[in-house]
Formats: C-alpha cells, sequence, structure tokens
C-alpha cells in the first residue's frame, strides 16, 4: 500500500491511523533519507498507541521504551534509531531482543536497512521517500 502525505501534520495522521492495524510482536522497520520523516512516522504510530510521552529520535541513546495505553494487548512501544550503530551486536548488547516479537510490544527501527539481517521475516518495512511534492510512503507487510 502506497501514501503520499504533504506536510508532517499530515505523516503524523497517517502513521497514527496505521497504529490501529498493528498488533504486539509486531516489528516495523522505516526506510529512508536523513530527514525523510522517519522520527514524524514513529511520533505518529506512538500517538495511536497511546504514548503520553513526549517521543524523540533515539539518535544519540538509540534505544527508548514507552508505556502505550490504547491497546489492553500492546503495553510497549520500543523506538530504536539504528543510525549511529557501526554493526548489529551493538544493538544486541543493548537489549533489542528483549522487545523483538515479544507479544506485548511493537518495535519500531528507524534505518532498519542498516540491521537487516538481525529482524525477523515478518518485519513490516516502511519506506519513506521525501521529495518537494511531499513524501511517498509504501508499507510493505510481510507478515
Amino acid at each position: 500500500m502506497t501514501y503520499e502525505t504533504h506536510s508532517d501534520q499530515e505523516t503524523f495522521d497517517l502513521a497514527k491511523n496505521l497504529a490501529k492495524d498493528f498488533k504486539g510482536g509486531d516489528v516495523i522497520g522505516l526506510i529512508g533519507d536523513l530527514g525523510a520523516g522517519k522520527t514524524v512516522f514513529s511520533k505518529g504510530l506512538a500517538a495511536g498507541l497511546g504514548v503520553t510521552e513526549m517521543v524523540t529520535s533515539p539518535t544519540f541513546v538509540v534505544m527508548k521504551v514507552y508505556e502505550c495505553h490504547n491497546n489492553p494487548s500492546i503495553k510497549l512501544m520500543c523506538h530504536i534509531d539504528a543510525y549511529r550503530l557501526n554493526n548489529e551486536v551493538e544493538l544486541v548488547n543493548m537489549g533489542i531482543s528483549d522487545y523483538l516479537k515479544e507479544p506485548d510490544a511493537i518495535t519500531v527501527i528507524e534505518w532498519a536497512d542498516k540491521i537487516s539481517t538481525l529482524l525477523p521475516k515478518e518485519t513490516t518495512n516502511i519506506s519513506i521517500i521525501h521529495s518537494e511534492h511531499g513524501r511517498k510512503i509504501t508499507v510493505q507487510s510481510n507478515g
């Protein structure tokens, strides 16, 4: 499925709406260039999942975990930014396995293409391409 958005707010709203389609155990890989809108999309997903904390890019800390309040079967959203990682082992050492495919958690990974061999084959990949005309967002479910 492919969508077009023309502002950060539209991207946020799209992700917030798509959040209802995900369930615990899902892994969402966000792929796109620097500034494409991966964090805006992540913030929208978080809003749709009922995260009440301010969601910020985990670029420097790599991984943040938020409590979700909109769906009783989804308790946590693990938000990862793989941009600064040198290799997948770093993420394993940070505890990604505590969240990947856990039945009460959703894992959202920005720059997922950097750690693709670590991700389950059922990962939903979301490609975001930004241009002067807006964003083209393609959702590819592999599950």
